[in-house]
């Protein structure tokens, strides 16, 4: 199929959540929001209870990914043949959890197969999946596994997070503060630091990608003063980046970083751990940032934001960033550049 007839593969997410909540705002939206077709790798029954919890009017519908697009417009495409689940809004049901795995590895086939040319994830509650035996911190660990499993390849998932006005990556992801110090090395700066550059210009369209790359302590260390990271690792991995022939600056000043004028120096940020990256994103991008995984041989984004359980069914969850992830799916899918 071409890609102007595939869907999207959007997946369940946590139930009990407001994952349903923003997939049927997404899809009530999809006209005056130019919504690309999608299709939910999900339960079609839960989505019609959290629409009656919504008072919201939906139709939605069994469909094979060759009869989505046609069906978009009139009803939700739901992938025929996935598991039912039970929780009710704000209250996990442990019992889903293999539907949200089953979910998230049903669309990687499909992407796998190109019957959906792009993988949109709905947030998970990393909590509750690993207190049900889930292995992997979050989204972007398990999709790198089912890279090598469904495609072959090995990858190096990387986690970036965009929005109109800034792109970040954070070289470590999801561990304590305390272990930053480190996991933080010379090696792991320079391959993130590669594979931001690489598809900025592959996926984004930028012939010469300029990164910008934090220093881990207050002011960067201060020259040793406050901290010897920045210059025994932190700035050998920007020269090596530089030798490499991208275009990079640092380590700099996480707190000047950031201003209006900062952020038009460079098109993203490297950023060494979790908080440093999410802060400013999240203050500038709360309702439209995205969370797209580089490194995989599939186009992934996702929402900027969690699974929000207090509000989940109460009318109060916006699907903003939902849309902004199925849009930039649409986008990075459809001009990617050849490998």
């Amino acid at each position: 199929m071409s890609a102007a007839v595939r869907p999207l593969a959007l997946t369940l997410g946590e139930p009990a959540g407001i994952c349903l909540d923003i997939t049927i705002g997404a899809w009530l939206a999809r006209r005056e929001a130019n919504v690309p077709p999608f299709l939910f790798v999900g339960d079609s029954a839960a989505l019609l209870r959290r629409a009656a919890v919504l008072a919201q009017t939906i139709c939605v519908a069994t469909a094979s990914p060759e009869d989505a697009v046609g069906i978009f417009s009139d009803a939700i495409p739901c992938l025929k043949d996935v598991s039912t689940v039970s929780a009710a809004p704000g209250k996990i049901d442990p019992m889903d959890t293999p539907a949200v795995i089953g979910s998230i590895r049903q669309a990687v086939g499909l992407v796998r197969s190109g019957e959906a040319r792009a993988l949109v994830t709905n947030p998970i509650h990393k909590k509750a999946m690993q207190q049900a035996g889930f292995a992997f911190p979050g989204h972007t660990e398990f999709l790198g596994a089912l890279a090598e499993e469904e495609f072959g390849k090995q990858a190096m998932p990387v986690m970036m997070l965009a929005g109109p006005d800034l792109r970040v990556v954070p070289v470590t992801v999801h561990i304590p503060l305390v272990d930053v110090p480190a996991a933080l090395t010379t090696e792991r700066i320079v391959a993130v630091g590669k594979i931001a550059a690489r598809e900025l210009k592959s996926r984004f369209g930028l012939e010469r990608p300029r990164l910008a790359v934090a220093g881990l302590n207050p002011h960067a260390g201060e020259e040793g003063m406050l901290g010897t990271e920045d210059e025994r690792v932190v700035r050998p991995a920007v020269e090596e980046l530089r030798r490499a022939g991208i275009d990079t600056t640092g380590p700099l000043s996480a707190d000047t970083m950031f201003h209006t004028a900062a952020r038009k120096t460079y098109d993203a940020a490297l950023c060494m751990y979790h908080d440093q990256a999410l802060i400013p994103i999240k203050t500038l991008s709360f309702d439209e940032g995205v969370n797209v995984t580089l490194g995989l041989p599939f186009v992934r984004t996702s929402p900027d934001h969690g699974t929000a359980l207090s509000i989940a069914g109460t009318g109060e969850a916006r699907a903003t960033s939902l849309i902004a992830a199925l849009r930039m799916a649409d986008a990075l899918s459809r001009h990617e550049a050849p490998a």
